[in-house]
């Protein structure tokens, strides 16, 4: 049979047997599906009454958290120790990262850094250091039957360290080569320019490492660290795992209340003032699409409105189904991704930022459309389902930050660091669930100034069109983002 006539009989056969197929596999469905799980009723969260860790304070200031958790055989620790990048001079900015990695690597006047690898690893623990804007820290981990060995090292490791310089220049190393690549990704770069457009260059939340900061650390500049904030008016202990609080209490005392109380460190206080509304440009000629951010000033944890602005974040843009995300992305196709954040920090002003990624074509449309969004925020409350969504997705996320104790911990920890009441997160549920509809529209307008926002677009210039200029925020402001040559004509990483 000749190959086309035989694709003909099939092709016939298929023909008549399809009726019979369709009546068979496709019923008519009704006009009205029924949809019985949209009857079934939800019950009201319960109350939110996590488990307390016992609190301590010693005699020297120090503060201790002590939260029993007996599922596994392990007991994990935490020393917090006050002091931060926040607080390094600007000569010297990277102190604090070189400070932390520096200090574990370098080990103890009994043990070096490699042989307390070897140790720990043997035991298939952990005793980490390291250095955050706020705080040093030390934390570990062991078995609970390796308690004992695992803390004493780390207490020779925060009371004998012995800084070392081939470590120091290691880390330096380390440092250095992140400063080599930091202009790599359009992306990070929007998000730096941003922190610096929000906070101010020079601020201590937005500086910069420069090869010649890192530089001018010195082992000195290290131990002088050291000895200002290892005291005990600066430290929070907390530990949790399986153990018995009263004999974990004696240990801790014995091993802690030696150290001297000594004068608590105090932070570096820094000013805030809104940017400008400019339009800030970063030429990046190896892509083919746009980094914009918009960006000012968000707030403090401490706001009696920051529930009102949880649930209002959420509503603009907490996720798929929030505002900015369904109008600029869903609807409008003009970003691969959209997102925002309005930030709340504990002891200073958070970032309010809105950010898409589009093409190169679509930047001017993409920013106007976010700007669009902002402006809607304003003038348009949520509407009862808006609302009542952003409410539960707030709560929701919130009980899985602290489902377990560990985790309720350090929560704990963080509060007492800034000072917060011990009864914040039992106050959180009830804040969001008092929020109104109202309430959202009046803290829009009251925290959001479109004349106190900064917009940022990293992107390929001559594929930007029609240009920047036509947003009508005024004269582009390019922006240098070169990265200063080491000192001393030394060759970067």
């Amino acid at each position: 049979m000749p190959f086309t006539k035989y694709i003909a009989t099939i092709a016939a056969a298929a023909f008549l047997i399809l009726p019979i197929y369709a009546q068979t596999a496709a019923p008519t469905a009704p006009a009205t599906q029924v949809q019985p799980w949209k009857q079934i009723p939800i019950p009201p969260l319960p109350a939110f009454k996590p488990v307390q860790p016992h609190r301590v304070e010693l005699e020297n200031g120090i503060v201790l958290f002590l939260q029993e958790d007996h599922e596994l055989p392990f007991i994990n620790g935490t020393i917090l120790i006050r002091g931060g990048s926040r607080d390094e001079p600007n000569a010297k900015v990277g102190l604090t990262s070189l400070y932390g990695e520096t200090w574990r690597t370098s080990g103890t006047a009994t043990i070096d850094g490699d042989k307390l690898d070897d140790v720990l690893e043997a035991k298939a623990a952990s005793i980490e250091t390291s250095g955050g804007t706020a705080s040093t820290s030390m934390a570990w981990s062991s078995l609970k039957g390796d308690f004992d060995t695992v803390f004493a090292s780390t207490i020779d490791l925060l009371l004998h360290p012995t800084f070392k310089d081939d470590k120091l220049q290691l880390a330096k190393q380390q440092l250095e080569t992140g400063i080599a690549r930091r202009n790599d990704d359009a992306g990070s770069i929007a998000t730096r320019e941003a922190a610096k457009i929000a906070y101010g260059p020079h601020n201590p939340y937005a500086r910069e490492l420069e090869y010649a900061t890192v530089d001018a650390v010195t082992l000195a500049d290290l131990n002088a660290l050291h000895t200002h904030t290892v005291v005990g008016s600066n430290i929070i202990v907390a530990l949790s795992g399986d153990f018995d609080s009263t004999a974990m209490e004696a240990k801790l005392r014995a091993a802690f209340s030696p150290i001297p109380r000594g004068q608590r460190f105090q932070s570096f206080k820094a000013t805030f003032t809104d940017p400008k509304p400019t339009v800030n440009f970063v030429s990046k000629d190896d892509v083919n699409q746009s980094n914009v951010i918009i960006v000012g000033l968000g707030t403090e944890r401490s706001n009696p409105d920051y529930y009102a602005l949880s649930v209002m974040n959420q509503v603009f843009s907490g996720g798929f189904g929030s505002r900015v995300v369904q109008d600029v992305r869903t609807k409008l196709g003009l970003a691969y991704s959209v997102e925002g954040n309005y930030g709340a920090s504990y002891d200073h002003p958070g970032i309010f930022v809105v950010e898409a990624a589009t093409k190169s074509a679509t930047t001017v449309a993409a920013t106007k459309a976010l700007l669009a969004e902002i402006d809607r925020l304003k003038t348009e409350p949520p509407t009862p389902a808006e609302l009542s969504k952003a409410k539960d997705q707030v709560l929701n996320s919130f009980i899985f930050h602290y489902d377990s104790p560990d985790k309720t911990l350090g929560e704990q920890v963080t509060l007492a660091f800034y000072g917060y009441p011990a009864d914040t997160l039992e106050k959180y549920k009830s804040g969001i669930e008092k929020v109104t509809s109202a309430d959202v529209s009046r803290v829009a307008n009251k925290y959001i100034d479109t004349s106190k926002l900064a917009v940022i677009v990293v992107g390929n210039e001559s594929q930007i069109t029609p240009s920047l200029a036509t947003l009508g925020l005024g004269t582009v402001k390019n922006l240098d983002i070169t990265i200063p040559p080491p000192p001393g004509g030394k060759p970067a990483e």
